[in-house]
């Protein structure tokens, strides 16, 4: 789209307050180095089928010198060319993150420096692996105050680098990604349920210059009840049943955690989507990832509803109801990953 038409495109878009959105499209970008379980089941000193029995995980990414920025500006490119909307009509774009080392300027600046986008509004967030989803609904809320009609929503880490290569709870689970998705002001359904609780008990810490701190036991006991009663509310406030739902995608903490909020509500293993097994825990690009891969497989139809899960650090839980409306951007992935649901 050149910039007259680009122009054009935007004025007959007026703002309307109160709008909803819908998604667009999504991308992701992987680092090329495949870690599988027997690599990590060597140097930690066990098997291979410990750690897919207690993750799901068969594999996982890890970047070698690659920085987050640069993974991120990878997948907005991505995402640029899919869809190939001018950068000019983009208002917004949000980084969800909690890997950054470097607290200004934001990787969000670092995106809109690189695609060169003259004028928009950049932020960085940091709200524990509930990032993406928090991120998303804040872009609704400009939207809805009629300041945004496009937004690019990112979920980025590098989790590699925050581990701890000799604890295995952390080794064998967290892995690097990100995702881009691109966003736009509509009437379509939308509804959201954001919460946060006190972690009164440290069960899941980050500090800078540190490594990751999980107490896997008490974060499966949180994310089995207060997921489960986040989209129990969710459904509640939007008249909605969970047998009208085509997917739940859930951010891909741990498969025994997944398929546990799966079980506690009553869904069949079809309607909660994963890909853990092949791509790892990436924290806030976990759910952008599984995204690219629900709309590149065309796995939705015009007007299928479908709630984004969002839960981990601070404690942060959050769930977002969208309905279909997306754009199919089916495109020749080099990371093109074999997809579960």
């Amino acid at each position: 789209m050149d910039c007259k038409k680009a122009k054009k495109w935007y004025n007959t878009k007026k703002m309307k307050r109160n709008e909803k959105m819908k998604l667009i499209a999504s991308s992701s970008y992987l680092p090329n180095k495949i870690v599988m379980n027997k690599e990590l089941s060597e140097k930690l000193g066990v098997t291979e089928e410990f750690i897919e029995k207690r993750t799901g995980i068969k594999q996982r990414y890890f970047t070698e010198n690659e920085t987050i920025e640069e993974m991120a500006i990878k997948a907005t490119e991505k995402l640029i060319e899919k869809t190939k909307i001018s950068i000019e009509t983009i208002d917004l774009i949000i980084v969800a993150t909690t890997s950054t080392n470097k607290i200004m300027p934001g990787i969000s600046n670092y995106v809109q420096k690189e695609l060169k986008i003259p004028k928009c509004i950049c932020l960085d967030i940091l709200a524990g692996c509930a990032g993406y989803i928090n991120a998303v609904d804040i872009a609704q809320l400009y939207m809805k105050a009629g300041k945004v009609k496009r937004a690019i929503i990112i979920g980025a880490d590098i989790l590699s680098k925050c581990t701890n290569e000799s604890d295995v709870g952390t080794a064998i689970i967290l892995a690097d990604g990100v995702g881009a998705t691109l966003y736009e002001a509509s009437d379509n359904l939308y509804y959201s349920n954001i919460q946060s609780i006190p972690d009164n008990n440290d069960i899941l810490e980050y500090n800078l210059n540190n490594k990751i701190k999980m107490d896997g036991l008490a974060i499966y006991k949180y994310a089995v009840t207060e997921t489960v009663k986040n989209i129990q509310q969710l459904l509640l406030e939007a008249n909605e049943k969970i047998e009208n739902i085509k997917y739940i995608i859930p951010h891909q903490s741990n498969l025994k955690i997944i398929l546990a909020i799966a079980s506690r509500l009553k869904i069949e293993r079809e309607k909660i989507f994963t890909n853990i097994e092949t791509v790892g825990n990436t924290f806030c690009a976990s759910i952008p990832i599984a995204l690219e891969q629900i709309l590149d497989n065309n796995l939705l139809n015009q007007g299928d509803k479908i709630i984004l899960l969002g839960y981990g650090g601070g404690l942060n839980t959050g769930s977002i109801l969208l309905e279909g409306a997306v754009v199919s951007t089916s495109h020749t992935n080099r990371n093109k990953i074999k997809i579960d649901v």
